[in-house]
């Protein structure tokens, strides 16, 4: 269970729910100094701050407005002398804090991204090989990553999840407009079971597998992906791949059983052959 609330700590939520630790700090425990991962931890940490410190700016700025306008709601127009002024100071104040609410998450998503990267589990070269300069977070795209370093986001089976989850419908590509994260929802709102991650839909797009809707709105409902015929090809692909792998699994298995069935066989007759009789 998460244990940040959405409305008050987000940044924290949103790294507690990515990468189930409930200190955004603590990803860049357990690793040197100098390794990348330490130092991409704790952009993720300080981003997290910063979304979290703007969005209780963002709150008490909002709070504030609320308070000064409830008079009015109520028809209460005594006293509107100078209200006016002090309207004109905060709505662009809120605007402002809603401008860097959101360049702060969109720099968290991408630390975010980057980490996932250095990961060993993202089957990419160790992060100790991993030049400088791909921990720049202007990455965020596979068409702004050069030679084409993004073959994390389609490694370990995720490009064959993506596209079986688009293949069974419903799959939609989403930005919150609250906070300004991309997600993905499955044909019933919710999120992916096994989980497809954005980075991988958008490589998927990018190479032409699939296809995003633009016509939907990208808040609400949501931009519908759906397999193109190179997608339909690919899918193919990987699962008669996957079938002659399990199929190869499968004899092997079964040609090591009859081996030890054989071995089982022979030992009792040689057992019985060699015993010595028991005189009488």
């Amino acid at each position: 269970m998460n244990p940040h609330d959405m409305a008050k700590r987000p940044g924290a939520h949103l790294v507690a729910e990515e990468f189930g630790v409930e200190n955004s700090w603590a990803l860049s425990d357990d690793h040197p100094p100098r390794d990348p991962i330490h130092l991409v931890g704790r952009m993720v940490a300080e981003a997290a701050r910063d979304v979290d410190e703007l969005h209780g700016e963002l709150a008490r700025a909002a709070q504030s407005a609320i308070e000064l306008l409830e008079p009015i709601g109520r028809g209460d127009h005594a006293g509107m002398r100078g209200w006016y002024g002090i309207l004109r100071t905060t709505g662009p104040q809120i605007e402002l804090l809603v401008a860097r609410r959101g360049a702060a998450y969109e720099q968290l998503t991408r630390a975010m991204s980057t980490y996932r990267r250095l990961l060993p589990e993202s089957d990419t070269a160790p992060a100790s090989n991993a030049p400088r300069q791909s921990l720049g977070l202007g990455l965020g795209g596979p068409e702004q990553a050069p030679g084409r370093d993004d073959n994390w986001a389609i490694a370990g089976g995720r490009q064959l999840r993506a596209l079986e989850a688009v293949e069974a419908g419903g799959l939609r590509f989403h930005r919150s407009g609250a906070y300004g994260y991309i997600y993905l929802s499955d044909g019933r709102g919710q999120r992916p079971n096994p989980e497809i991650w954005p980075e991988t839909v958008q490589r998927l797009v990018t190479a032409g597998l699939l296809d995003q809707d633009t016509s939907e709105g990208l808040y609400r409902p949501g931009q519908l992906l759906s397999l193109t015929p190179q997608g339909e090809a690919a899918l193919r692909d990987a699962r008669t791949a996957t079938s002659r792998v399990s199929a190869a699994l499968s004899r092997s298995d079964t040609a090591a059983i009859s081996v030890v069935v054989a071995d089982s066989a022979v030992a009792p007759a040689t057992s019985a052959a060699t015993k010595p009789s028991r005189s009488r």
